[in-house]
């Protein structure tokens, strides 16, 4: 397992980019609390999750991802348990039942249940690879990932459902998907879409989604003339933060929406617009740019992984990086309805940190296993 291992082809690049959105994000973190003594713990915790997460690199690199692959059908159970087991006892957040208190610490099955989720189709895709790409190929991936899927959707957390879907997607499409099954799924996506915002706008009640996310859709399809105490009022205190902070920012520390605690949940969904008002459009894409680097370096693991089951967790884990970042920055900027998914490695919260580490680790551990990477 730990034999024939070779730093030389460790990405170097790609743990100085985790590494340096990880430390920005703590930093932006301190901020973003404001001197809420509520809150002032947050950031000592966010330190140890990063340098538990920054170990964990290294001691998931170190071991063989194809090991990872031997372990598949235990880490799908468990994690199911652990889905299952969440959706009756689970702590309540924003209507919906998150994470597990353990003393101090709250654990949140759902970060790794992507994880898992990544390395289970990675196997499939990996077992699968000779076989013709017809429907019923389709449909076996689409079985593996169900099982996660539906009891993430019992919870229910339709962010993370939309998040899961669009990685099955992706890896799907990476792996040969005909275009006759990509038309086909894009038409029901398409009509699904359609009927969701049509039946939302109208004020019909959706079966399968809760009030507080309907009432997100219609928010955002037709905001409230007055946002001061209604479900519109985060984005719009978010679009203040950044309009604010102009080309360079109103200084750290110093950013009037975030300092005055005008915006909410600034350490957690909107901390993009808390480090614009701060550090601006230039600090805003110092963030981007950091985030697609990590992303860039992934997409590099996978193209040059000698087998499928490597290929599919560096794209997978690039995939996840790249739309939990696309939906976090476009809600902040209202281009999006609010999800509530975090922005990776800059956000507050330790199963979210501690997850994306898992992964990152998972690509260390491909990138290491096989030939150079080319710079």
């Amino acid at each position: 397992m730990l034999r024939n291992i070779s730093w030389r082809y460790f990405d170097f690049w790609l743990l100085g980019a985790v590494v340096l959105a990880t430390a920005f994000g703590t930093t932006m973190i301190r901020s973003a609390v404001a001197g809420n003594e509520v809150l002032l713990p947050l950031i000592n915790r966010q330190i140890y999750f990063a340098l538990a997460g920054l170990v964990l690199i290294f001691i998931v690199a170190a071991i063989d991802y194809r090991y990872w692959m031997a372990l598949y059908r235990p880490m799908y159970i468990v994690i199911l348990l652990f889905l299952v087991t969440l959706t009756g006892f689970g702590q309540t957040a924003f209507g919906a039942q998150r994470w597990f208190q353990v003393g101090v610490l709250f654990l949140q099955p759902t970060e790794f249940a992507k994880i898992v989720a990544i390395l289970v189709l990675a196997r499939y895709f990996q077992a699968t690879q000779n076989q013709p790409r017809d429907l019923r190929w389709l449909i076996g991936a689409v079985v593996w990932a169900s099982g996660i899927i539906g009891l993430i959707l019992l919870q229910p957390n339709l962010s993370n459902v939309v998040v899961l879907s669009v990685i099955l997607g992706a890896l799907l499409w990476f792996n040969g998907m005909e275009v006759k099954h990509v038309i086909m799924i894009g038409a029901v996506g398409t009509i699904s879409f359609i009927a969701v915002v049509g039946l939302t706008a109208a004020g019909i009640r959706i079966p399968f989604l809760q009030e507080y996310q309907q009432d997100r859709i219609a928010n955002f399809i037709l905001p409230e003339e007055d946002a001061t105490f209604g479900a519109t009022y985060n984005v719009q205190q978010a679009l203040i933060a950044i309009g604010s902070g102009g080309v360079t920012g109103q200084g750290y520390g110093h950013g009037t929406q975030t300092q005055l605690r005008f915006l909410k949940v600034r350490h957690t969904d909107f901390i993009f617009s808390a480090i614009s008002e701060e550090f601006g459009f230039v600090g805003a894409m110092l963030v981007i740019v950091i985030i697609l680097l990590v992303i860039w370096r992934c997409v590099r693991a996978a193209q040059k992984a000698r087998d499928v089951a490597g290929m599919n967790i560096a794209y997978g884990v690039a995939i996840l990086i790249f739309f939990q970042g696309m939906v976090n920055i476009g809600v902040n900027l209202n281009i999006v309805p609010v999800s509530g998914l975090p922005l990776p490695f800059i956000s507050y919260g330790g199963s979210g940190l501690t997850s994306l580490m898992l992964g990152i680790g998972l690509v260390e551990s491909v990138a290491m296993r096989f030939r150079q990477l080319e710079f």
